[in-house]
């Protein structure tokens, strides 16, 4: 293990800060934990020991030459190409330090069932948003069948499902990591899922809760239909009941050590009939969700268990899927063939295909109905295709429901019958909003206003960061202003060369088209929507990586503040010619391609980038706009002087600007509870950022990870008056919503 990470942590060691070091799951188990909710206790194996494993048994290249070929859209080539990276981590050996340490925490938690999940984590994303990418398994019990559950985990990291949502936005596989909670097991009496908001209309006066009897991993799965209670928030009483029949529940089977051992049990009739919870715990799961909403300052999505009379939380996070209150959606006089819950608003139609299995797959084709008895993360890239979904089971916390919801797409799920009803080919019109499904094309009048209903209009705009090209046309169709922070590093990590060592070999122009290339995917997408390109801010280290790039680059101890950014440019000028010269290129076309250049450490430096800039023709115009990175405190200090140097606008780097601020690595384990944009300090500076650009006539934006993860400080900046926040395509809809409530207040006042 390297010095300084740590291999295994307990829950009470960390918080939601720590999400690099234990991803989503993990870092929400150790918040909860210090905020004495009610959660089984546990440790957590974590992303660093996931690293050393694959650094010590040296499998990396192998994985890699295994994906590079892969085309994620090839259904069988995926399946094959999954299985055998995952051979791979099987059978490599688990260090042996690592492996005792895990008995001994297992043996310290003292013994017993635990459950061991999975909780992924990425640079640049909380947590991967689909459900269930990663494995989960419950009711593992022994020394070794622990540690061999934890080596599982790390290789579901290459399910088929979580290569294809990674290839499809743009992650490097081997920097994201994988943490393992394992936590002690809570044998369910009842078991489910509650949303402090009320999923498919973003209601946030009410408090919705799914339940089943037995263990809850079949509400996700939609193997089962669950009852649906409902709590209004403020008087904590119940509005609404459905109480659902339940077949057969799942459970520990005695003596069971594994996952395999967990077993189905049927239900007599009486059982079936019950409600799942009483009422009493129905309130007081709901003023637990509504503690955690509070605590986190955001509506979440928790997952919850009875054991006996006590009531567990075993996990929360952000809900993702928020949008303003959806509209009631249009009258439809037809008669509905198949009923449902509504588990994701809208209207769509298009052709059924059935398909019983995900092997089946391939025969969804973009504009389908898709029609499953219930789907699981091996159908999203079929759900990417389909207009519309269609379940049989499962509540409005299903996988369908829950994708459907993230995509954007019409879902009603537990009709019950639609796979027997339906025929492959059959054109229906499915009606998320609410939750039914008519035989043929229904046509309707209401459905452009339907449409434009879901756009919310406000004065600060919202724009999105970007990196990889297979994302923009997605992105672009979202409900966006534009690109606050395309980001040069994936696309100069895609040309696989260093600039100069391109150069000493007459290759520069094929530096330029490469480039310019990757910059027309976004500039077309977006246009005429402005396209923030920050130039390349690659660091020594990560410019030494790059094929050729050795001799061009010192070795620095510390990179994040060594040679980058605009002193590089000024002293490398011939290299950041090329990438100006890209940009001209772009532009003879589409002229909604701004820069914006970062960390800028001097007045001179800007004034000297500038000049550069305008001697290679590209000077400041009404449809050529100059941002300028702020991220170093000098900025903060001489904005006034930077500014008069000529530039029409600023975005504000939060990551580099707190680090520097309160002089704290952002990765540094034992400082992260310190690390925090809602300093004092950082808050002074991003309020005389937004002021002083305001009182000087140009514009202020953000593009730092902060707004995605603090809203509550998203409703600060727009109170200061900033023009514009640039957030992760995840929490678009949340901060359109955000940004709309707070003008709205503003303008009360």
């Amino acid at each position: 293990m390297r010095q300084g990470h740590k291999a295994i942590v307990w829950f009470h060691q960390v918080t939601k800060k720590d999400i690099p070091l234990v991803g989503g799951k993990g870092a929400n188990l150790g918040e909860m934990t210090n905020a004495k909710v009610p959660v089984p206790p546990g440790f957590i194996v974590t992303a660093d020991s996931y690293f050393n494993f694959l650094n010590e048994t040296g499998i990396t290249n192998q994985i890699r030459q295994l994906l590079e070929p892969l085309d994620t859209n090839d259904s069988r080539q995926l399946q094959e190409i999954s299985a055998a990276v995952k051979d791979i981590i099987l059978k490599a050996g688990m260090p042996q330090d690592l492996a005792a340490g895990i008995r001994e925490a297992y043996r310290k938690m003292g013994g017993g069932f635990v459950a061991v999940r999975s909780s992924a984590t990425a640079e640049d994303l909380p947590e991967a948003s689909f459900a269930g990418q990663q494995a989960t398994f419950l009711n593992i019990s022994g020394e070794n069948e622990v540690v061999v559950a934890v080596q599982q985990c790390w290789a579901s990291l290459f399910e088929p499902r979580a290569i294809f949502y990674r290839v499809e936005n743009g992650f490097d596989h081997f920097k994201v990591g994988i943490a393992v909670p394992v936590q002690r097991m809570v044998q369910s009496d009842a078991s489910g899922v509650m949303f402090t908001v009320e999923p498919t209309s973003s209601d946030r006066s009410k408090i919705t809760i799914e339940a089943v009897l037995g263990l809850g991993e079949m509400i996700v799965s939609g193997d089962v239909t669950p009852d649906h209670y409902v709590v209004d928030k403020d008087s904590m009483q119940i509005a609404q009941k459905e109480v659902k029949a339940q077949e057969w529940k799942l459970v520990k089977e005695e003596g069971g050590k594994g996952k395999e051992d967990n077993i189905k049990i049927d239900l007599t009739p009486d059982e079936q009939k019950q409600q799942k919870i009483t009422d009493a715990d129905i309130v007081a799961l709901a003023k637990i969700g509504k503690s955690l909403e509070d605590h986190y300052q955001f509506p979440q999505d928790v997952e919850w268990a009875k054991e006996k009379n006590e009531i567990f939380i075993v996990q929360t996070r952000p809900v993702t899927t928020i949008r303003e209150m959806a509209a009631p959606g249009p009258e439809i006089e037809a008669e509905a063939i198949l009923t449902g819950s509504p588990a994701s608003p809208g209207v769509a139609s298009g052709p059924v295909k059935i398909v019983p299995d995900p092997s089946q797959i391939d025969k969804v084709l973009d504009g389908d109905i898709l029609v499953a008895e219930m789907t699981t993360p091996d159908f999203v890239p079929a759900m990417k295709r389909a207009a519309a979904i269609v379940t049989d089971r499962g509540g409005r916390t299903a996988h369908a429901a829950i994708v459907s919801r993230e995509l954007g797409i019409p879902c009603v799920v537990g009709t019950e019958k639609a796979m027997a009803t339906l025929k492959d080919g059959q054109v229906v019109t499915v009606n998320g909003t609410g939750g039914m499904v008519y035989d043929g094309k229904i046509e309707f009048a209401e459905e452009e206003e339907t449409r434009a209903a879901v756009h919310i209009e406000t004065k600060t705009k919202l724009l999105v960061n970007l990196a990889q090209p297979e994302l923009v046309e997605r992105v672009a169709s979202r409900d966006v202003d534009g690109i606050g922070l395309l980001r040069a590093e994936f696309m100069v990590a895609q040309i696989g060369e260093h600039p100069s060592y391109m150069i000493s070999q007459g290759r520069g122009e094929e530096f330029v088209d490469k480039l310019a290339e990757g910059l027309t995917d976004f500039a077309k997408a977006f246009h005429p929507r402005r396209v923030v390109y920050r130039t390349n801010d690659f660091k020594t280290n990560e410019y030494r990586a790059l094929k050729g790039g050795e001799p061009y680059e010192p070795q620095e101890e510390n990179p994040m503040i060594g040679y980058r950014g605009a002193s590089r440019y000024i002293t490398d000028i011939e290299t950041f010619k090329l990438e100006l010269a890209a940009i001209k290129k772009v532009r003879e076309k589409y002229n909604n391609l701004w820069v914006m250049i970062p960390f800028v450490r001097t007045v001179n430096e800007l004034a000297q980038t500038i000049k550069i800039m305008e001697e290679e023709g590209l000077k400041r115009s009404d449809d050529f706009k100059i941002w300028m990175m702020v991220e170093v405190p000098s900025n903060i200090i001489l904005l006034e002087k930077f500014i008069a140097v000529g530039i029409d606008g600023i975005s504000i780097g939060s990551n580099d600007l707190t680090q520097l601020t309160l002089g704290i690595d952002r990765d540094s384990e034992k400082l992260a509870d310190t690390f925090d944009e809602r300093d004092e300090s950082v808050m002074l500076s991003l309020e005389r950022a937004i002021k002083v650009s305001n009182n000087m006539g140009i514009t202020s934006s953000i593009c730092g990870q902060a707004p995605s993860v603090y809203p509550e400080l998203t409703e600060k900046l727009v109170e200061w008056g900033i023009t514009s926040v640039s957030v992760s395509p995840d929490m678009i809809d949340v901060t359109r919503e955000i940004i709309a409530k707070v003008e709205a207040k503003l303008q009360a006042k």
